[in-house]
């Protein structure tokens, strides 16, 4: 079997399918390469001994190169073959030609197939671009996540609200500040709130900060007060500069069971409080008997 031929004649197909095709070229960009790498493994002996291959793959480059198109270097080869390895087994869905070349490159280096399959989740939902998606793998975003949400994501589980909460959640020190207060962290998040909100996770909307509320004959400031449009429920965030303490477990008490009380409409869910600190403490955790409270850390960047 000549599998040169094979592979030339796909490559020559497929530039010519999106000349006249243009609006369907990313399926035929994936197919091609799919079935491009299928072939260079099999020319190479098969998938074990495929990384033994790589006098071929320059074989076949220079060839490539000079018959039909300079993009089909050997890095090129190579990301197909391990595009082919790394989908040879999974189910191939139409959506995933949502995405390009370009945002499958970006997840070729990825050993783990349920964090692959989580940046390809976000990218379709989200709209990303591949520079959008090659930020958050930089970031580690799946490597962020609770580890309860990661097993939820192997058996796929329900999502909860709280499950991508990232920890720590990035945040961007734009004035390069060396001391940082909570004056000078929520102004950091204000000014980068959609950020904020995606490292938060999915749903979340801003409706104030500095929110109003009384207590009694005093009146309070709840830090920042957010909407989650999916779960349909009341998000109470507080932002504290040191490490967890019992006593933000008390006060976050107080502003969720005000916002229940006075706020909240009988058809939405009851509202769940975040604490955004510096430095974690499980065992103030361990001993909250209340299950709508949650924290997560803060890291500057």
């Amino acid at each position: 079997m000549n599998y040169y031929n094979q592979i030339k004649e796909k490559l020559v197909d497929n530039e010519v399918y999106k000349k006249v095709k243009d609006y369907s070229k990313n399926r035929s960009d994936l197919i091609t390469y799919y079935e491009v790498g299928k072939l260079i493994v099999e020319a190479q002996g098969g998938e074990s001994r495929a990384k033994y291959g790589d006098n071929l793959i320059k074989e076949y480059s220079l060839k490539l190169t000079k018959e039909v198109n300079k993009k089909y270097g050997e890095r090129n080869l190579r990301n197909m073959r391990q595009f082919y390895i790394m989908f040879k087994n999974k189910i191939w869905h139409s959506k995933n030609a949502k995405l390009t070349w370009s945002h499958y490159k970006e997840l070729l280096p990825i050993k783990n197939m349920i964090e692959i399959e989580y940046y390809i989740k976000i990218s379709i939902e989200q709209n990303l671009s591949y520079r959008e998606l090659h930020d958050k793998i930089k970031n580690k975003e799946y490597e962020r996540l609770d580890n309860k949400t990661k097993e939820k994501l192997i058996v796929k589980a329900e999502n909860e609200i709280t499950d991508f909460i990232k920890n720590p959640i990035l945040l961007k020190n734009s004035y390069n500040y060396t001391y940082i207060s909570e004056k000078i962290l929520k102004k950091l998040i204000l000014e980068d709130m959609e950020n904020f909100l995606t490292e938060l996770g999915e749903g979340f909307s801003f409706i104030k900060s500095e929110y109003k509320i009384k207590l009694g004959n005093r009146y309070n400031y709840i830090d920042l007060l957010l909407y989650n449009i999916k779960y349909n429920c009341y998000t109470v965030i507080e932002l504290k500069v040191t490490e967890l303490k019992s006593e933000h477990i008390g006060q976050i008490e107080k502003y969720i069971n005000y916002i229940d009380k006075n706020v909240k409409q009988i058809m939405q869910n009851k509202t769940i409080g975040i604490i955004i600190c510096k430095r974690d403490n499980e065992f103030v955790m361990e001993y909250c008997s209340d299950s709508s409270i949650f924290k997560t850390t803060y890291k500057m960047i």
